[in-house]
């Protein structure tokens, strides 16, 4: 398993490692925060702020003559409008219309971009980007800097204040933004973006560099200390907090076999790419302008708010009326909101708000409700 270069930090502030997709994580931090590590390290972000190392995610620097046209001809979203310094969040399809990952585009200049990309999908997207260079004759240069970087998300509502004190520029990033500052003889890409429905940022950094960087970002601040404004926070709290923002993670509500259509994604997804006085469809396309076509798709992802304690699971049934009718994507008791949430394929008929269903767990049928999306939104700042 791959190490990241923040993993004596998490040794050494109690991490309780684990394997996800190859490397070595925390699921929590018992040592850090207490006896209830998820749940501590959950409100800990919803209220103040929490660390996360996500180096795991691979980072692509993606540069040449044809870079916009080729992240045009991979990317959903438009790429040549991007102003330099944005993000822009966007789905990678394959002839299907089907996901082969959700990646965020930086924007670092006319011909030089940079690529976050899921850890799981890294060598499948390195690949298939390989191919269409050389299938297409593409002038780009595509370089995996995964392993020489590491990547920290700092978020919660009071992180942005926080990086205010050593840092006049970042408090004034807009969302889906990003600053290149200097350390020593090195660059920091901040980006304000976040994956928890918190504000905050994630830093882009030399792998080297992580030590000097996280003295910098913690200073004046003790993880270990239980009113620490800042603390480490794992895996676990991650996926929970994603949920109630109801932000969709690969390999549960996004696959090869999902069509891009059925996620709710639509900001994500231009379907006139191929129209304009200069038409770039991307891959997928045809497919995806085919499924529009006749109706759109049979099922679209909702969300569930469930009765009693017991949570949903990737897999289970969603019944209405005896009948299947769906299939559940991801699940978890909702440390903010007291009840457990879940996502899921439903069909079109049965989506709207407040529609009751049941969902199999194999032993019980557990009551259900269809629910809006996201469960939980941050409180606007006065």
């Amino acid at each position: 398993m791959q190490k990241t270069p923040l993993y004596q930090f998490h040794l050494d502030n109690g991490g309780k490692m684990v394997d996800f997709a190859g490397w070595q994580l925390p699921i929590t931090y018992t040592r850090a925060v207490g006896e209830s590590g998820l749940q501590n390290e959950h409100h800990q972000v919803r209220t103040s702020g929490g660390l996360f190392d996500v180096s795991h995610m691979g980072r692509l620097k993606i540069t040449g003559l044809h870079a916009a046209g080729f992240l045009e001809r991979v990317c959903t979203r438009r790429i040549r409008d991007m102003k330099n310094g944005q993000c822009r969040y966007s789905l990678v399809c394959n002839e299907r219309g089907g996901i082969m990952d959700d990646v965020i585009v930086y924007r670092l200049d006319d011909d030089d971009f940079m690529m976050v990309v899921n850890a799981s999908n890294r060598e499948k997207i390195v690949n298939h980007f390989k191919n269409v260079i050389a299938a297409e004759g593409k002038k780009v240069k595509l370089d995996d800097t995964t392993l020489s970087t590491a990547m920290v998300a700092v978020q919660g509502p009071k992180v942005v204040e926080f990086i205010g004190k050593f840092s006049r520029e970042i408090p004034t990033l807009k969302r889906y933004s990003f600053t290149v500052k200097n350390l020593l003889v090195v660059k920091l890409y901040v980006s304000r973006t976040g994956y928890t429905g918190e504000d905050g940022v994630e830093v882009i950094l030399p792998g080297a560099m992580v030590g000097m960087a996280m003295k910098m970002i913690l200073k004046d601040v003790d993880p270990k200390d239980p009113n620490a404004l800042i603390k480490p926070c794992g895996l676990g709290a991650r996926d929970t907090l994603r949920m109630e923002a109801a932000m969709p993670l690969y390999g549960h509500e996004l696959s090869e076999e999902t069509n891009a259509l059925s996620t709710g994604l639509d900001f994500a997804i231009a379907l006139d790419k191929d129209q304009g006085d200069r038409p770039e469809p991307f891959i997928g396309l045809e497919a995806l302008k085919k499924t529009q076509a006749e109706g759109g798709t049979k099922q679209k992802l909702a969300g569930f708010k469930l009765e009693g304690k017991r949570s949903a699971r990737q897999g289970m049934t969603i019944l209405v009326s005896d009948k299947p009718a769906g299939t559940i994507t991801s699940g978890c008791p909702s440390p903010t909101l007291g009840y457990c949430i879940a996502m899921g394929y439903l069909d079109r008929e049965h989506l709207a708000e407040g529609t009751k269903v049941e969902i199999d767990t194999g032993r019980e049928r557990i009551p259900a409700e269809v629910c809006k999306m996201p469960f939980y939104k941050a409180p606007k700042k006065a």
